[in-house]
């Protein structure tokens, strides 16, 4: 039963784990190290010469719904949080756990990460910046890259706005949550709803400054692609309204209806896939101008991607829910590591793409290379940094 605001004083002791979430959060991070392993090698990507068509596949798979998860996801407990903290110390540890990771990032491992694409880029004689004068540089003059960390900062200032919400307008996240509570056994509805919600915060703003667009606050590291500003903030707070009760009976149970209905949500997700695909395929092939594509195929495109995120979101969530009893070896063992993976990997990532890029090695070869290497070391290191205790309560 959902919890009445009035009893929102009931603290629970420890925080609720759900093995299903944890691993589709985990597998969203694999699929991170996946993305930015194939990046370079892409058919339509300006990286390395060597190339593979497969990989740009990869590419829109991923980046048409997986961080629109990895916010939802992050929603789910953000209710028993400021139920067991309160708003004050929720904000405390969110700042711990997320701002102190972030300014790290921005400060020492990406100006780390970047610095082989400045040498790559910058040959010997052309420039005598070492490591300090480049990162000097990047602080001061800019550009100052945020790599994957600008998930980080976006999410600790939507956990912002959701204290606040809770401060002051106390009745908004149980009415969200009762709204989503009661479709619970209505699973075709909530995925309609779904739909339209996604479409409804992705579109306009798709249609306004298009996908390679990114708001950026001065020449200070805190980007975020200006088309999915809403959809990221609107799906935080749809988990926050998921977690408003108890997870284990809500619209999300192992035993629900959306759980055991995942085949159709995956079914509708390649529908989808397929009209991306479709659509990209027009445009590079039968748009006139590239740069400025129609309003019916800029509609299209959007409300495909909507569609798309919508049911990956059903989709993942319910084969991991359906088959929670099964064994996820490698999910399971990378879980306790997974956000300091996340943390360290573009490193590993930079640099071996820098290792191998002047060798005439086939693009699937460099991407093994790329993935297996950042993977293993990014892992490594992160077990290795976990044994600080200080550390360890970070990530």
């Amino acid at each position: 039963m959902l919890r009445k605001p009035d009893e929102s004083n009931q603290v629970m002791t420890t925080p609720v784990r759900i093995a299903a979430f944890d691993r589709a959060r985990t597998f969203i991070i694999l699929l991170v190290l996946l993305h930015h392993s194939v990046l370079n090698y892409t058919w339509f990507g300006h990286g390395d010469p060597k190339r593979w068509l497969g990989f740009d596949l990869v590419v829109l798979f991923n980046d048409s719904f997986f961080m629109a998860f990895m916010f939802l996801v992050s929603g789910l407990f953000v209710r028993d949080s400021l139920v067991r903290k309160g708003p004050a110390i929720f904000l405390r540890d969110r700042a711990w756990r997320l701002g102190v990771p972030y300014l790290i990032s921005v400060f020492v491992l990406i100006p780390v990460a970047y610095y082989p694409s400045f040498l790559r880029y910058h040959l010997p004689g052309t420039t005598d910046f070492s490591f300090a004068h480049f990162w000097w540089r990047t602080v001061t003059v800019g550009p100052w890259p945020s790599g994957p960390a600008w998930f980080l900062w976006v999410l600790l200032a939507l956990d912002a706005i959701a204290a606040a919400v809770w401060v002051f307008a106390p009745r908004f996240i149980p009415a969200l949550g009762q709204f989503i509570f009661g479709l619970r056994d209505r699973p075709v509805k909530a995925f309609l709803w779904f739909l339209i919600f996604s479409i409804a915060t992705y579109l306009p703003m798709h249609l306004a400054f298009g996908d390679v667009s990114w708001l950026e606050l001065g020449r200070f590291p805190l980007p975020i692609q200006s088309s999915r500003i809403l959809l990221y903030a609107s799906y935080f707070f749809i988990g926050i309204g998921v977690g408003a009760v108890d997870l284990r009976t809500g619209l999300l149970a192992e035993n629900g209806e959306p759980a055991r209905r995942w085949p159709v949500w995956l079914a509708f997700a390649f529908v989808f896939y397929v009209s991306i695909l479709v659509l990209v395929y027009a445009h590079h092939n039968w748009v006139a101008n590239f740069d400025s594509p129609p309003l019916p195929w800029k509609v299209g495109y959007g409300l495909a991607f909507a569609m798309y995120s919508a049911a990956m979101a059903f989709t993942v969530t319910g084969i991991f829910l359906h088959f929670a009893k099964s064994r996820w070896s490698l999910l399971d063992a990378m879980q306790p590591s997974a956000y300091g993976i996340y943390l360290v990997h573009y490193i590993f990532i930079m640099w071996l793409q820098y290792a191998v890029f002047d060798y005439p090695l086939p693009a699937g070869v460099k991407f093994v290379i790329v993935f297996a290497g950042t993977f293993s070391m990014s892992w490594a290191v992160t077990a290795m940094l976990r044994k600080i205790p200080l550390v360890a309560r970070m990530i």
